[in-house]
């Protein structure tokens, strides 16, 4: 599918989606903390930073863990990504202790950063929930003033001849709805 925006757009927005077929290689810290550095530079409240990350890289102790918070539809794809990632913020400003209540907000633009610097690299990143958020939070230690967003699949692109059957069709980009859906001017419903 041909993605066709309706107003003129940079190209690495349309070009940035969500596919799963990678092939195992490993990415380099250089590539893997150029995509955390891209995320530094994102907006925030406050200049809060709300945002953190967890990774594991393919082929080492923390792997498993990461691995395994993972349903199994995505462990079907997911085990030839070369780092996983979960992504999180903290709920207060460092500042004054009071509720940060853009937190998870400014950790999308975070994520966002990442994922435009992973396209324009030419990795594959793919974000998703398909994970055990209350695991995720135990098994790595996350304290209570934080919330986990998300997890995120890093690599570099495959086949995807090598992926199950089933996502073999889905591995394309997919449109998105017109703008007219979910814009509004003065009120909701507004136009």
């Amino acid at each position: 599918m041909a993605r066709t925006p309706q107003y003129p757009v940079h190209p690495i927005i349309v070009n940035r989606w969500s596919g799963r077929a990678m092939s195992g290689e490993s990415v380099t810290d250089q590539e893997l903390f150029s995509l955390f550095e891209a995320a530094r530079w994102a907006p925030s409240s406050y200049n809060n930073q709300s945002w953190r990350f967890i990774y594991a890289k393919r082929d080492t102790p923390s792997w498993k863990t990461l691995f395994n918070l993972l349903v199994p539809f995505n462990q079907d794809w997911a085990k030839n990504a070369s780092v996983l990632i979960v992504a999180f913020s903290k709920t207060t400003f460092d500042h004054n202790g009071k509720p940060a209540r853009t937190h998870a907000f400014d950790t999308g633009a975070a994520w966002e950063n990442l994922a435009l610097q992973g396209v324009s690299m030419g990795l594959v990143v793919h974000g998703m929930e398909g994970f055990d958020y209350e695991k995720a939070k135990k098994d790595l230690k996350i304290p209570d003033d934080y919330e986990v967003h998300a997890m995120i699949v890093v690599g570099k692109p495959g086949k995807k001849e090598d992926l199950p059957p089933a996502l073999q069709e889905r591995e394309t980009p997919s449109d998105r709805k017109p703008i007219t859906q979910f814009i509004f001017e003065g009120t909701f419903g507004g136009r």
